[in-house]
C-alpha cells in the first residue's frame, strides 16, 4: 500500500510545530516564515474555528494566552479576531520584542496560498470545524497537502465520512492504543491512518521503542513523533529509526540533519 503523496516529500520528515513557539510567536506568519527560511516543507498547526466559520490557526479554545485579547475563539468574527495582536504575550529574553508589530491570527487558507509548496498537518481541535476544513480542501486542492489529525477520535472519523478523496489522516487516540496493544502483542494491526504522530511516552507509557518502531515499519505506517527539541533526543529517536520529527526547534533540527547527511555522506563508498 503505498503513502499518501503528503507523507512521501522527504525521509525522515522535518516538521515545524506550531512554526515554532519558541523562536517566535506560535501559529502566525512569522512563525511559519521563520520555519520556511530554514528549509521547512512541513509545518504542523492548530485548527480553531471563527464565529462566521473560518478556520484559523490558534491552538487554544481562547485567544487569552497568545494575544492581547479574551474569550473563545468562536465568540469572534474574524475580522475581531483579526483585530487582536497575536505577537503581544510571546516573551523572550525578558522583552515582548513582537508587540505592536501587526501580527495576526492567520487563517489556513492565508497559510495555504502563502506557502503553495508546503504540507500542512493541522489538528482538529474543536467540534465542528470538519466540514468547513472539507469545503477549503476542495476550493484550495489541498487533497495532497494535508495531513489531519485530533486528539478526537470522533472528530477524525466526523471528517474521514465527509471526504470524497483520500487525504491523509494522523492516528487518534484509539487507533494508537490498538496499535500499541497489537505491537507487544505481535499481532497485525493496521489503523485507518497513514500516519502515527506520538510523544515518545504519555502517562508513564513508552510509546516509541524499538518495537513500535519495528511494527509501525512493517505497515509501512510512518511513525512521526512530537515535540523533540533537544539534538541528543533528536539523534537518539533518528538512529531508533522513526520517520520523523516535530519539533519547537526548528534550527537545531536543521542543523542535526544537514550534519548527519554530511557524515552519511563520507561513509558512502567512493567508485574506482
Amino acid at each position: 500500500m503505498s503513502l499518501p503523496v503528503a507523507l512521501t516529500h522527504e525521509h525522515p520528515i522535518a516538521m515545524a510545530h506550531r512554526g515554532s513557539g519558541l523562536l517566535w510567536p506560535e501559529n502566525t506568519m512569522v512563525a511559519f516564515q521563520g520555519a520556511v527560511d530554514l528549509g521547512y516543507r512541513y509545518l504542523e498547526t492548530d485548527l480553531q474555528i471563527t464565529r462566521d466559520g473560518v478556520l484559523v490557526t490558534i491552538h487554544d479554545d481562547t485567544v487569552d494566552r497568545t494575544t492581547d485579547g479574551t474569550g473563545l475563539v468562536s465568540d469572534y468574527s474574524l475580522e475581531e479576531l483579526r483585530a487582536l495582536d497575536a505577537g503581544y504575550r510571546f516573551e523572550r529574553e525578558g522583552g515582548y520584542p513582537h508587540r505592536g508589530q501587526g501580527i495576526q491570527v492567520p487563517t489556513l487558507e492565508e497559510l495555504a496560498v502563502t506557502y503553495p509548496a508546503g504540507v500542512l498537518a493541522v489538528d482538529l481541535k474543536s467540534d465542528g470545524m470538519e466540514a468547513a476544513l472539507v469545503d477549503l480542501i476542495r476550493r484550495l486542492d489541498l487533497w495532497d497537502r494535508l495531513i489531519v489529525g485530533s486528539f478526537s477520535g470522533s472528530r477524525l472519523r466526523r471528517f474521514r465520512a465527509l471526504v470524497d478523496r483520500p487525504v491523509a489522516t494522523s492516528a487518534g487516540p484509539s487507533e494508537i492504543v490498538r496499535f500499541l496493544a497489537a505491537a507487544r502483542a505481535r499481532m497485525p494491526y493496521r489503523p485507518r491512518a497513514d500516519s502515527f504522530q506520538v510523544p515518545v511516552r504519555d502517562r508513564g507509557i513508552t510509546i516509541v521503542s524499538a518495537q513500535t518502531v519495528r511494527a509501525a515499519r512493517r505497515l509501512g505506517v510512518p511513525l512521526i513523533v512530537w515535540t523533540v527539541n533537544h539534538p541528543a533526543e533528536m539523534e537518539g529517536l533518528l538512529d531508533l529509526g522513526v520517520d520523523g520529527l516535530i519539533t519547537d526547534r526548528p534550527d537545531l533540527l536543521r542543523t542535526l540533519l544537514a550534519e548527519r547527511s554530511r557524515n552519511a555522506n563520507r561513509k558512502e563508498p567512493r567508485d574506482g
